[in-house]
Order: C-alpha cells, then structure tokens, then sequence
C-alpha cells in the first residue's frame, strides 16, 4: 500500500515503509497527523542530509502499542528487557525503572568507524542519575551517555573521560558525536560543545539504552523517559536535534 495524503502527492518510501509496519505492530491505523509527522522528519532528515549516517534507530513513540514503538525506524529492532504495556506513553515514549528495563540496540559498538560515529536520544522526562545509552564503561574504546547529578557524562570510542558540559536537567535531545580521532561532540538542551578526547579502538558490545551492559553485568539504568533513539555514523547533532525535537512536538499534538 501507498501512504497518499492529498492528490499528486506520495509519502516519502522509508517513510511509508515504516508506517506500514508500526500499524501492522499495532493492528490499526495511525492518526494522519502522527503520519505526517513520521514523514515530515524522514524527508527532513534526507535534506539535512542526515539520514544515511542514521544506520539504528526507533520512534519511540507515536504508535500506538509498544509493539509498534519498538519497530526499528531503521535498522535492526532492540531487545526488550522487562519493559510492559504501561511503561508506554505514546506521547512521551518508554520509562525506566530504574532496576531492571533496559533495551538492547542489536546495535555494535564497532558497526561504524571509529572516527565516524554518533549516539543521541530524546529524553522526554529526565532523572537525576543513570545511563541513557551506553556500550559498557569498562571495556576500551566504549561509548557512554549519562546524567549524573547535574552534568554529562559522556564518551565517544574512549576510556579518557574529558570536561562536560552541565546537565540542565531538562527534556530534549542529548547525544555525542565523533568525526575526528581527536575531539567529540556533545549536545544537551543546553546547547552544543566541544571537548578534545582521543579516539581508541571501539569494542564490540551493543549500545544499550536505559542501562549500561559490560555484557554480563547491566547497571546504572535509568528512571526517565526516551521517546527517540539513534546510532550511526557522524552527524550534524544539531540538525537532528531540530528534526527530532519537531516530530516529537507533531506527534503530541496530533494524538488525541
């Protein structure tokens, strides 16, 4: 089926392809508004040129079942650890509890270059400590993104931890990104920086959110809310900031 939301004009493919498939998930249609949402980030994200950096990632919200949050906008889909029907707002996404839920990416560290690379959510309720993403913080070349009392932990294919910026505690999108052997990015709602940190070989454990995993061990989870996540190569942090923070408002506004 071919997704048409007014004569001569056809919803992008990925687009449709995903729609498909999260109301396949779901056993019923989505509301046009959360459509057009969806669509309007993929095409978004394809002019930012943007997208083919984005190799996995989920809409974690806007569908209208968990099942349907959990298909993957692109790439492979994450294993549900404990998470249930109620930790699902289809306004702002999955809550952790802090103890147990976690999701596994299916996602290697090392999938992408070890210069290229990037890791950001969408967090839409915060909490004061715990692991958004994380590929362990043991294991060398790791990548890591957590709150910690009032700032940003965060690594990118190291174990050499460099200055953060402060953590203002508030919803939007945080992530890091590497494009260089020799510095990493980090955005927050509070904005865009900097930081030298030397790249080392990135291990091969997957990326997880809502915990970190040394591959046996799983701890730091997080109690707040992620309603986006993406892994990938490079990317301009703050152009998919603004294309999240968009279809993250859209879907809101377009769910009864």
């Amino acid at each position: 089926m071919t997704l048409v939301w007014r004569p001569g004009f056809q919803f992008d493919a990925d687009a449709s392809t995903y729609i498909e498939a999260v109301e396949a998930a779901d056993t019923q249609a989505l509301e046009t508004g959360v459509r057009y949402a969806i669509n309007d980030f993929v095409i978004g994200c394809k002019q930012d040129g943007i997208w083919d950096a984005i190799k996995a990632s989920c809409i974690l919200a806007g569908a209208r079942t968990l099942d349907g949050a959990l298909v993957p906008l692109v790439g492979t889909a994450p294993t549900n650890y404990n998470f249930v029907s109620g930790d699902y707002d289809r306004e702002t996404g999955l809550v952790g509890n802090g103890s147990t839920k976690y999701l596994d990416s299916n996602r290697a560290n090392n999938a992408d270059p070890q210069n290229s690379n990037h890791n950001a959510c969408y967090v839409s309720a915060n909490a004061s400590t715990g692991a958004l993403m994380a590929s362990s913080s043991f294991a060398s070349g790791y990548n890591y993104l957590d709150v910690n009392n009032g700032t940003v932990r965060a690594n990118s294919r190291s174990t050499v931890a460099p200055a953060n910026p402060a953590d203002p505690g508030t919803t939007g999108l945080y992530g890091h990104q590497r494009s260089s052997s020799t510095s990493r990015q980090v955005i927050t709602p509070a904005g865009l920086s900097s930081a030298t940190q030397l790249s080392q070989t990135p291990n091969s454990l997957n990326i997880t959110l809502f915990a970190r995993s040394d591959g046996i061990l799983v701890s730091s989870y997080f109690t707040g809310r992620l309603a986006f996540y993406s892994i990938g190569e490079s990317l301009d942090l703050a152009a998919l900031d603004t294309r999240v923070s968009a279809l993250i408002t859209a879907i809101g506004a377009a769910i009864p």
